[in-house]
């Protein structure tokens, strides 16, 4: 999802410099921020109510398999190779998401009762609400961009959390808004070190928080 790498030091790592170490690992942030973005982009499409057609929602599952899932939890285990914490924990963690929801809404929730499969389905958005907030506070020392999407998918899943819980289908098209938001952060974010580590020096801004 996120990783404390992507900050200004990135850029200076040109592509020539990692051709002369073939040995190095590229970063892997821009693929992990892109697969989520991606993906938390096409189902805030739903959740926002701006298409209602019936049945195209369905078109989530396979972004949430393959690339907001095995793209970006491909994206944390080569942050551990990388001895970056933050990173490996919120790539895994959140291709698992996407994983897992995929599953969700694939083989359970068809199988819940109609009356109460709202309420399962925020229990499981809280869940990951809470481990969004606490994220939150690691992410007070990567950048400014890490940080947007951290507070503004944190602030997502708890609408999506307590729409669901609730029921209420205005605090759900609610969050698929914020999670349009959530989206355009995380896919600058990816934009930025790309562009950066290419063009081999800062030409989009992060702004590090980090001293």
């Amino acid at each position: 999802m996120a990783t404390a790498t992507v900050n200004d030091r990135t850029a200076t790592k040109a592509a020539p410099a990692a051709a002369a170490n073939p040995g190095a690992i590229a970063d892997p942030a821009p693929l992990g921020l892109a697969a989520f973005a991606m993906t938390t982009f096409v189902l805030s499409i739903f959740n926002s109510h701006i298409v209602k057609a019936a049945g195209l929602d369905s078109v989530v599952l396979p972004l949430a398999l393959f690339y907001g899932g095995t793209a970006q939890l491909l994206a944390g285990l080569w942050e551990f190779k990388r001895n970056n914490t933050f990173g490996a924990l919120a790539f895994v963690s959140y291709g698992s998401f996407w994983l897992a929801f995929a599953s969700y809404a694939k083989f359970v929730a068809p199988t819940l009762p109609a009356a109460t499969a709202h309420e399962a389905t925020g229990i499981f958005l809280l869940a990951w609400a809470i481990f969004t907030v606490y994220m939150i506070v690691a992410a007070l020392r990567t950048n400014a961009v890490i940080l947007a999407v951290f507070v503004l998918l944190a602030i997502t899943f708890i609408l999506l959390a307590f729409g669901n819980l609730g029921n209420h289908s205005g605090i759900i098209h609610a969050g698929g808004y914020f999670g349009f938001l959530t989206a355009i952060a995380a896919w600058y974010g990816s934009m930025a070190v790309v562009t950066n580590t290419t063009w081999g020096r800062p030409v989009l801004p992060v702004w590090p928080l980090a001293k």
